[in-house]
């Protein structure tokens, strides 16, 4: 797989921009501030529709726009396929494919398979552990898109679940109600006064069912990656340091974690935590509460890994994601954003020895000096709203 071309209008800097990219290398070439990460971004939300960088859309349309628009013509086993997509904050973004208008944006999703190494990736390991759910959430989609919709509807239903909790614990509060809610009714206002919690138990059903796909989805998943990402990080660290991962959940996960029998474990967990979630006002169970540990050694990445350990763990995790998707049939476009000027001799070369065979590469840098020769391959300079072909 690769992008033959990438157009650009009203994107980030970009009023209007062309590149047609080729397959293996790519290298492009600019100061920085000038949109080299923007093109980055730009790919990385043709296969995600997210950024790595800012959690909305607005940010994304050019300043003065009212939207922004992306196409994307991507070569697979011969064929190429259009992705277009048009951002429009604030409102539903449209999508097409081959020019044919797509009912739900998320209906592109899996057209381009792309992993993304950029600077705000030290968060997964360094960050909270909403970073690490998000990346595996991501990397669900990428291998199987149909995620995408247990994604959104477990979110859905943890949002109206808050807001649920949310409107009793305020009506509580502010109309003095007397006392705690009556553990175990679901049919009654939780008190005197208070909000009312009739349709908790309806939202608990929901969260259990979605939440035990989406669970079931991550479990599988860490089992898989896992050793990629101690192969990874060994290479790209040259053995100092075994890196591992482990999924901790925030419910008991039963002998065998089976969708039914994980619903069936959300289930009994959102009822032993009724009552503390009523007096917090927010769920506080659910794959949303999970936790993804990364260690070296014995000890936690998170807080006892230096700076180079962290980036090394970081890279680790992006080239895992890459290995594990070539591994099932696949063969991602893979971006390295500004990473070499981050790296010692050592590690570029590492780095580039394990990444050379990819079916496309993109690389952004503010020096070409520090991109390894083995990964130099077609040449693009960069400079404020253009891009040029340099070789």
């Amino acid at each position: 797989m690769y992008v033959r071309r990438l157009e650009l209008v009203d994107f980030r800097s970009y009023e209007r921009v062309g590149v047609d990219l080729e397959p293996g290398g790519n290298v492009l070439v600019g100061p920085n501030g000038v949109g080299k990460t923007n093109l980055a971004e730009a790919l990385g939300y043709v296969a995600t529709l997210a950024s790595h960088r800012v959690a909305t859309d607005a940010p994304l349309v050019r300043a003065g726009a009212a939207t922004a628009v992306l196409r994307c013509a991507i070569v697979h086993e011969g064929r190429e396929l259009l992705v277009e997509l048009e951002i429009a904050p604030g409102r539903a973004n449209r999508a097409r494919l081959n020019r044919s208008p797509a009912r739900r944006a998320r209906d592109v999703l899996g057209a381009l398979r792309l992993v993304l190494f950029a600077p705000e990736d030290l968060e997964l390991v360094r960050g909270d552990p909403a970073e690490r759910r998000r990346y595996l959430d991501d990397l669900l989609v990428l291998r199987m898109p149909r995620y995408a919709a247990v994604r959104a509807d477990y979110e859905r239903v943890v949002k109206q679940r808050n807001a649920l909790l949310r409107t009793s614990y305020l009506a509580r509060k502010t109309g003095g109600g007397r006392g705690r809610a009556g553990r175990g009714d679901d049919e009654r206002p939780a008190d005197e006064g208070g909000g009312d919690l009739s349709t908790l138990a309806v939202w608990d059903t929901h969260l259990a069912r979605h939440g035990a796909e989406l669970l079931a989805g991550r479990l599988e998943l860490v089992a898989a990656l896992g050793p990629h990402v101690t192969k990874a990080y060994d290479a790209v660290a040259a053995g100092r340091g075994a890196a591992s991962m482990t999924y901790r959940p925030s419910v008991q996960l039963p002998e065998t974690p089976d969708r039914s029998a994980l619903q069936a474990a959300l289930s009994s967990a959102l009822a032993e935590s009724r009552q503390a979630e009523i007096d917090r006002g927010t769920t506080l169970v659910g794959p949303h509460r999970d936790e993804l540990t990364l260690t070296l050694g014995t000890l936690p990445a998170r807080g006892y890994a230096s700076h180079g350990e962290s980036w090394s763990y970081a890279l680790a995790l992006r080239l895992a994601a890459y290995d594990l998707l070539r591994a099932e049939g696949v063969e991602p476009v893979l971006v390295l954003d500004d990473v070499f000027a981050e790296l010692d001799s050592g590690r570029r070369e590492r780095l580039a020895e394990l990444v050379a065979g990819a079916s496309q590469l993109l690389v952004t840098c503010a020096v070409a000096d520090d991109v390894p020769q083995a990964l130099r391959g077609a040449r693009f300079e960069v400079s404020d709203g253009e891009v040029r072909r340099a070789d």
